[in-house]
């Protein structure tokens, strides 16, 4: 007598909490990281910025995230045009990569009001909680 066996295939009700547990990953990932930006984030002063009734923190309370699901990815980052700078630094501080955008000031000119010395907060907010985010990855998976 043949021993008779049934297989039901589940890929699809696999992929499908896969995803699912990938994207909620990817959301609490972008929550967490824009927590920790913030903390890092510098904020400008009166004195600082040497202009009476200076009220800072329009960068810190502009870092923000995007899931997409379709790329399995999250952006984090900030639509303030100077967000670069404070991160990166300008002038001798900072080697712009070959492909962005070429100035025709000279490195070292002492064009604009000086240089900016990088305050990175975007990139430590990731590089200083890998082994969270990666906690917070396998918990999901484990949810299922």
């Amino acid at each position: 007598m043949a021993l008779k066996i049934d297989f039901e295939n589940n890929t699809d009700r696999v992929l499908d909490e896969l995803r699912d547990a990938i994207s909620r990953a990817l959301e609490i990932w972008g929550m967490s990281i824009e927590g920790w930006a913030a903390k890092l984030c510098p904020v400008g002063t009166v004195e600082s910025t040497g202009k009476d009734g200076y009220q800072g923190g329009t960068l810190r309370g502009s870092i923000a995230h995007e899931v997409n699901e379709a790329d399995q990815t999250v952006i984090i980052g900030s639509d303030v045009k100077y967000a670069p700078y404070v991160e990166l630094g300008t002038g001798p501080y900072f080697e712009a990569p070959p492909d962005w955008e070429q100035f025709d000031a000279p490195k070292g000119s002492g064009k604009g009001h000086g240089y900016v010395t990088a305050r990175p907060f975007l990139r430590p907010a990731v590089e200083n909680h890998v082994d969270k985010l990666k906690q917070i990855l396998e918990d999901e998976l484990e949810k299922g």
